[in-house]
């Protein structure tokens, strides 16, 4: 299981699976750019492996341009 924590709305989700950060973000209706996704201390690329266990922190990111 991967428990990702989503900011600002401050939800939680658990998902069964994922093989990388890019699955996940598509999973959750997110572009690459959309947002940082944080596991512990370290920002994470797109190409990032996933493993069970995982507990990530998804910051969505805006432009005000």
């Amino acid at each position: 299981m991967i428990t990702v924590f989503v900011e600002p709305e401050n939800e939680t989700f658990t998902f069964e699976r994922h093989n990388t950060v890019l699955m996940l973000q598509k999973r959750l209706g997110l572009r690459v750019n959309d947002a940082l996704v944080i596991r512990g201390d370290r920002l994470l690329t797109s190409d990032d492996r996933l493993v069970d266990g995982d507990e990530i922190r998804i910051r969505k990111v805006t432009s005000t341009g």
